[in-house]
């Protein structure tokens, strides 16, 4: 029998988490993901460029021919390493990003990047635009615009017989008195954060937030009893419950969010980003990548930009 402390890292491949979220695409992400193979239908192969859209980019672009996205690869089905990092990456996020970039005819330099480094280094200038599960947050509309094409969210998860929640999640009350694991930088963070304030009101005792920089030590946590509940995206936790091996039991959407790409504020980008996410929509690309990654109850009908976040 393994020790508790080496079963809970077996387990880490299974358990990794989507990030609204965060990753370390050099460690646990990239080790973790390695023994789940990625589906093999290739919905992305058969797009082509459509010059009325690709007309719609910058034209020091169109002459470039490439742009630089900053890609945090966490952890499926949004980005992960399914043969290890020094192979191509796999998920929702890089099918959705390649297929827009074949409508656009250019190609992406893809950099790994953790997430919570991302949005930054857009209004740097680092990256033309970023992936990682970003929500659609009032606060991030201030200086970051968005291109939605999933529709995501915050979510739940506890280890495996833990009823102290019961079935569903649907008020922060509901966590007082425990300790919450979320990643670093993300709407999760600031989710609690801002709420800090219900238990005292409602006479109980606060919750406890731990933040982590990497998914694995998240996991982790909730399996050694560091940690009593996951918060994270509704896509990754509802994947990681599927897996049997997970021993983790989802507790349900406790809050939609709008995903999009990212930009800086005021990118000439979002135009073309957003109508080449509308041709995949009406082509049936999109759809075919969602069924791809067990993500089809996330599909929105049209890409916007910068929509308000939801309430």
């Amino acid at each position: 029998m393994l020790r508790p402390a080496a079963a809970a890292a077996a387990l880490v491949p299974l358990l990794l988490l989507t990030a609204c979220g965060s990753g370390d695409p050099g460690h646990t992400a990239a080790a973790g993901a390695r023994n789940s193979s990625a589906p093999a239908d290739d919905p992305v192969a058969g797009v082509r460029k459509v010059d009325s859209i690709a007309a719609l980019l910058p034209a020091d672009v169109r002459k470039s021919g490439t742009l630089r996205v900053g890609s945090s690869v966490a952890a499926p089905p949004a980005a992960y390493y399914p043969n290890g990092s020094d192979k191509r990456p796999e998920g929702q996020d890089i099918d959705i990003a390649d297929a827009v970039a074949r409508v656009l005819g250019i190609g992406l330099e893809r950099q790994d990047a953790s997430f919570e480094t991302i949005l930054p280094a857009l209004r740097s200038g680092k990256y033309d635009f970023g992936t990682g599960n970003f929500g659609v947050t009032a606060e991030r509309l201030e200086t970051i615009d968005f291109v939605t094409y999933i529709d995501d969210g915050q979510g739940f998860a506890v280890k495996e017989g833990n009823t102290s929640f019961g079935k569903k999640v649907t008020d922060l009350v509901q966590l007082c008195g425990h300790t919450v694991g979320i990643g670093a930088g993300t709407t999760f963070e600031a989710t609690l954060d801002a709420n800090k304030g219900v238990c005292g009101k409602a006479g109980k005792k606060p919750y406890e937030v731990k933040v982590y920089s990497e998914n694995g030590a998240t996991v982790t946590a909730l399996q050694q009893g560091r940690i009593d509940v996951i918060m994270s995206t509704i896509n990754g936790l509802r994947y990681q419950a599927s897996q049997p091996a997970a021993h983790t039991a989802f507790l349900g959407e406790f809050h939609r969010l709008d995903v999009g790409f990212t930009f800086r504020k005021g990118s000439p980008l979002t135009k073309a980003f957003q109508a080449a996410v509308n041709e995949l929509i009406k082509d049936g690309t999109y759809a075919r990548i969602l069924e791809k990654w067990g993500t089809s109850a996330s599909a929105i009908e049209t890409s916007r930009i910068n929509p308000p976040e939801h309430t």
